[in-house]
């Protein structure tokens, strides 16, 4: 499950760079910081927002489905990442 959580955390890291590429080619210097700053939370906004302009709605559509492969595989595991609860 580890494996498969790393794999969808690298997909998500890999659309989350060519989106913000986009940000800046199209959004300007002021959209790229910002969605660097924010910690990619606006560069998913911005690039559903623009994702007919920015011709990235197939990179967007995949980048939603690994967030909500994510949140599932999260709350099976119980969002532990490592972290155990009680006594050892």
């Amino acid at each position: 499950m580890q494996i498969l959580q790393m794999v969808v955390g690298l997909g998500s890291l890999v659309c989350f760079i060519i989106v913000l590429i986009k940000q800046f080619q199209i959004g300007g210097a002021i959209h790229g910081i910002i969605g660097i700053v924010t910690c990619g939370i606006w560069t998913f906004i911005w690039g559903w927002m623009n994702a007919g302009k920015a011709n990235i709605r197939n990179i967007m559509l995949i980048w939603t489905v690994l967030f909500v492969v994510s949140l599932v595989m999260g709350a099976i595991g119980g969002f532990s990442y490592g972290f155990k609860i009680g006594t050892p």
